[in-house]
């Protein structure tokens, strides 16, 4: 009875009571049913699916081929020639000639042969040499991103977008391992001795960690490759290589290098430099000069760096900025540890200054541009930044107080063993939980108000900044081109010592050039550069106390920032040049009599201090602390004449 129910329900057609007819596409051959909401897929697999998924690079802008040249490279023996570069770079001077190496992720092409650079091996070979390093060269930021996430543990996404990574055991530079070859072409340049940083060692102790870096590199199934610039200006950039085994190093030189253009790196050939961090692996401590499992050995004749035993990427962008510090002068270019910036009208102002002095804050201005934040060239073409980045403390980070920086953390900014919360991503800059030394490294352009390129005319003035917490230096004074030279190379500002018995005494602090851990040459030659360069194109040196007024730390007042910012504005407009000025005693500095928005009272020192028979002891101290630290420089010589060293010494304090 049920079926004759059925059948009963049914129209002619055999379709049941209230369904509506499927409407189907049937052609000639076949009568099949087809989904018509969009065209067929073509892939056949999953495996054809995901590759239509990532679109093949377009390849770079044809050059055209002058009349009678040859023709260009093809691709693959452009990548293959790129390929020999990198194996070169990579070989053991004892094995092998240079590893095999192919382009790309190994998971990627487990299946696919492609092409590879293979070198006739030398008789001892090892089993690196029978296998194949993959390498990943110049990735991108996205690609980074998949690869730091995947394989590297302690890296995640932030809620803005940055990467978040630690930097291992170590997580600040360890400038007492870092080693320097003396050797036969460099050797008589450098500054050796007492107060320098250059710390010796010989050739074969460097070819030793070289070769520990290299053999560890290439035990690895892929190494990750960056060829990049330093320097904006073109005339005067060095090519430099940076070879590495963790995914976050590659993106932070990527940040803090210059990148180059697809067409750039088609000619960039072999470098001018290498960096082989083997970070990750440690220094023999048997080896002569080793004094830990960390090492950093700079080779100016092999222009090679080599990192052993310490994660942490500063080492990579300070090493090369010693690089740069030992390169450039010997061109006739001065290289400066400064922050830059320039007016619309063309003015561009330098910066100097140790931690804490307010450099950063002083240097950022909203209504001029930023030509950079730390390392610059002075060449007679004017300013350039050596650097495509920035590395910035992030430390009780804020919107309020850093918003050029704050807005800067997104996605491509590394950031270095900061806190976050766990399931927001959401960062807290005031946990000091992995260390008080957090950093955020991300391009240069990720600042709004950024010059680009990064390059600028000659300075029309050099700002020194202090943090004076004895409280006895002058907001503002002029200086002249000896005394430009002297406070060029002490360096000097004072930090706030700890709590004794609620006794808090300042201390002061010298760092030649604002840069003694990075310097090469003797300070004073940096210091006849500088001073040359301002007589010649009319630049005026300023010495600005950020510091305390009125009295020393714990008695007198921090000065206010807003009358620092309105000094700082009166230097860039030029009105505190046509001011009238007197002089200090001891220092010899000039005062201005006054300046627009600030009281004249603060401009003299002596004026805030209720005890003036106190200040002028505190003058006193201050200036025998300059005198001591100046002995470290008074060997100087040109040739066998150290008159120099002695007219600077005469511009100090009497």
């Amino acid at each position: 009875m049920g079926g004759n129910v059925d059948a009963a329900l049914e129209d002619a057609n055999g379709i049941p009571d209230g369904l509506t007819k499927i409407k189907t596409h049937a052609t000639k051959e076949r009568e099949v049913c087809t989904d018509d909401s969009g065209p067929p897929m073509r892939a056949q697999t999953l495996e054809q699916l995901h590759s239509l998924q990532k679109k093949k690079s377009a390849p770079s802008t044809p050059r055209g081929t002058p009349k009678g040249a040859a023709s260009p490279l093809s691709d693959l023996e452009r990548q293959r020639q790129q390929m020999q570069s990198i194996s070169a770079s990579l070989a053991s001077l004892t094995r092998e000639t240079g590893p095999q190496v192919i382009r790309g992720d190994p998971e990627k092409q487990k299946t696919v042969d492609l092409p590879r650079v293979v070198f006739p091996v030398r008789p001892n070979v090892s089993d690196s040499a029978l296998k194949l390093t993959h390498v990943l060269y110049n990735l991108s930021p996205a690609e980074l991103y998949e690869l730091a996430i995947k394989y590297e543990k302690g890296t995640y996404i932030t809620s803005t977008g940055a990467l978040a990574t630690l930097s291992g055991a170590k997580t600040g530079r360890s400038p007492k391992d870092k080693r320097v070859v003396r050797e036969e072409t460099s050797s008589d340049d450098l500054w050796w001795g007492k107060g320098s940083p250059n710390i010796e060692m010989d050739q074969e102790t460097f070819l030793i960690n070289r070769e520990r870096a290299v053999d560890y590199l290439n035990s690895l199934e892929k190494v990750f490759v960056n060829d990049q610039f330093l320097n904006w200006d073109p005339e005067h950039r060095i090519k430099v290589r940076i070879i590495s085994a963790r995914a976050y190093h590659s993106l932070f030189m990527n940040n803090m290098c210059i990148r180059p253009t697809p067409e750039e790196l088609e000619e960039f050939g072999s470098p001018d430099f290498t960096i082989y961090n083997a970070g990750q692996f440690p220094c023999n401590r048997y080896t002569h000069y080793m004094t830990s499992s960390t090492s950093i050995d700079l080779n100016l004749k092999r222009r090679e760096m080599v990192i052993l035993g310490t994660q942490y990427a500063g080492e990579m962008k300070k090493g090369l900025f010693s690089v740069m510090h030992y390169l450039m002068p010997k061109r006739g270019i001065l290289s400066l540890h400064s922050g830059c910036n320039m007016g619309k009208a063309g003015d561009v102002a330098l910066f100097f200054g140790l931690s804490g002095t307010g450099k950063t804050t002083l240097s950022t201005d909203h209504n001029r541009y930023l030509i950079g934040d730390d390392e610059h060239c002075w060449s007679n073409n004017g300013v350039s930044n050596i650097e495509g980045g920035c590395y910035a403390k992030c430390i009780d980070l804020s919107q309020e107080k850093e918003p050029d920086i704050w807005s800067a953390i997104k996605f491509g900014t590394v950031l270095e063993n900061i806190v976050f919360e766990e399931h927001s991503r959401e960062v807290d800059y005031s946990d000091k939980g992995v260390t008080e030394n957090t950093r955020a490294a991300y391009p240069i352009e990720y600042i709004s108000n950024v010059k680009l390129p990064c390059v600028g005319p000659h300075p029309r003035n050099v700002i020194l900044l202090a943090c004076d917490a004895f409280g006895v230096l002058p907001p503002v004074s002029k200086l002249t081109l000896a005394q430009t030279m002297y406070h060029f190379i002490s360096g000097y500002t004072a930090l706030v010592a700890g709590t004794e018995d609620g006794i808090k005494e300042p201390q002061a602090t010298f760092s030649a050039c604002f840069g003694a851990a990075f310097i090469m040459l003797h300070p004073t030659k940096y210091a006849a550069m500088l001073a040359d360069k301002m007589k010649k194109h009319g630049t005026t040196a300023w010495l600005v106390n950020t510091g305390w007024s009125g009295g020393s730390y714990g008695v007198g007042q921090r000065m206010k920032l807003s009358y620092t910012r309105k000094i700082i504005d009166a230097i860039h407009n030029g009105s505190l040049l046509k001011s009238t000025y007197s002089e200090t005693p001891i220092f010899g500095l000039h005062i201005p009599d006054n300046v627009e928005g600030v009281p004249s009272e603060i401009l003299h020192p002596e004026n805030m201090w209720v005890d003036k028979n106190a200040y002028m002891g505190t003058l006193k101290k201050l200036a025998a602390l300059f005198k001591r630290n100046f002995e470290n420089f008074l060997d100087y010589k040109v040739g066998n004449d150290s008159k120099l060293a002695q007219e600077i010494l005469a511009a100090g304090p009497q």
